[in-house]
């Protein structure tokens, strides 16, 4: 076990936390615990993340909040908070968008009570997403909210290209029809100048669906437009308001199909 001041010239208000656990025996004891509860936890606070249940979100980010307040974790007991607030708000997009900073500082936290402790991390942090770079996924929607949601949850695995408009996206895909780059799309149908339809007719007229794979994502739930959309040979279609688990689902069974 290292000294304390390990622990303080690493930003950990020890000095505070003592006012509640008394002395450095407690306190190290219960770190243990702390740790314990981070194996547990931290593979749920990513499923509730995925699934956007907020509710059971917030309820781990509150007790990821209170333990870092106890040990004197200042910053993640800061980022946690906001995570509660925000998720009880059922605020997804800045879930979505803040969650890799708190991950961040929450794993440095561990590391940091690893090292003090001399314990191993390897089976406490989260493993890291396979990252497979030389596949690039084409979203194409007028939301900047789908758009960055989409970066975001991608980030660490596929090269993501964005389209706002159809006329944007066949521009990219008329760049990159013939390199094999783009291995799946996901388009929205609803868009202005060259809605999702009239890019899915130019697929079928210049035969690119076995070569360049399309599901569809839309917030138009009339059965007639899904109908429509059926008659080309698109994958899947997801209707809005989606999560991170069907969105990753529908991509991977997208990059599935391409021939």
């Amino acid at each position: 076990m290292k000294d304390v001041s390990f622990l303080t010239n690493n930003g950990v208000d020890v000095q505070k936390s003592l006012e509640l656990f008394g002395d450095m025996e407690t306190y190290n004891s219960t770190l243990e615990d702390f740790l314990k509860g981070m194996k547990e936890s931290l593979p749920k606070i990513k499923m509730f993340k995925e699934n956007a249940d907020m509710a059971n979100y917030a309820i781990l980010v509150h007790s990821l909040k209170s333990d870092s307040r106890y040990f004197g974790f200042t910053k993640l007991a800061e980022l946690a908070l906001e995570h509660e607030m925000r998720s009880k708000s059922n605020d997804m997009d800045f879930v979505y968008l803040n969650y890799d900073e708190l991950m961040n500082e929450t794993s440095r936290i561990i590391k940091l009570v690893s090292d003090y402790l001399g314990r191993d991390v390897s089976n406490i942090l989260p493993k890291e997403e396979v990252v497979i770079k030389d596949k690039t996924i084409l979203v194409v929607d007028d939301s900047n909210i789908v758009t960055s949601f989409a970066s975001k949850i991608f980030q660490n695995t596929y090269d993501v290209l964005l389209a706002k408009d159809g006329m944007e996206a066949l521009t990219l895909i008329s760049q990159h029809v013939n390199d094999g780059k783009i291995v799946a799309v996901l388009l929205d149908l609803n868009m202005p100048n060259v809605d999702g339809f009239q890019v899915l007719e130019w697929f079928k007229q210049n035969n690119l669906f076995k070569k360049i794979p399309v599901s569809i994502i839309t917030g138009e739930c009339k059965e007639e437009t899904i109908n429509r959309a059926r008659t080309y040979e698109i994958v899947a279609i997801l209707e809005k308001p989606f999560n991170e688990k069907n969105v990753k689902a529908v991509v991977e069974m997208t990059i599935a199909a391409k021939i």
